[in-house]
């Protein structure tokens, strides 16, 4: 009866250990993404303003055109690779979020 008493604490102590894990790595996370997003707002914001600087001091329209759709061709690009980069955080997120668990579910896992 003691051995059984035992195994639970130790069982829930794991479980709680697990979940302080979890969420540690969740916050850390979810920090990284948002300094991402704060850069690439700030990133964004610089380029577009500048680009505003350069159009209004040309004299052509064909350069201004010139400048805007360089300007827009750029402004994907970056979009897009931030976006690739913030999907490649969400999924190092995700797996250092259930890596504490992949030791506790491997117990429960039927024996190939």
């Amino acid at each position: 009866m003691a051995q059984n008493l035992e195994d639970v604490q130790k069982l829930g102590k794991d479980g709680l250990d697990n979940a302080v894990k979890a969420m540690t790595a969740l916050t850390k996370g979810y920090q990284a993404i948002a300094a991402e997003l704060v850069d690439y707002t700030k990133k964004s914001f610089e380029d577009g303003s500048a680009s505003i600087e350069k159009i209004a001091a040309v004299k052509s329209l064909d350069k201004a055109i010139e400048l805007q759709s360089d300007y827009a061709k750029s402004a994907y690009e970056a979009a897009v690779a931030r976006a690739t980069k913030i999907g490649e955080l969400y999924t190092d997120l995700f797996k250092e979020v259930f890596k504490p668990y992949e030791a506790a579910m491997a117990k429960f896992a039927p024996a190939k």
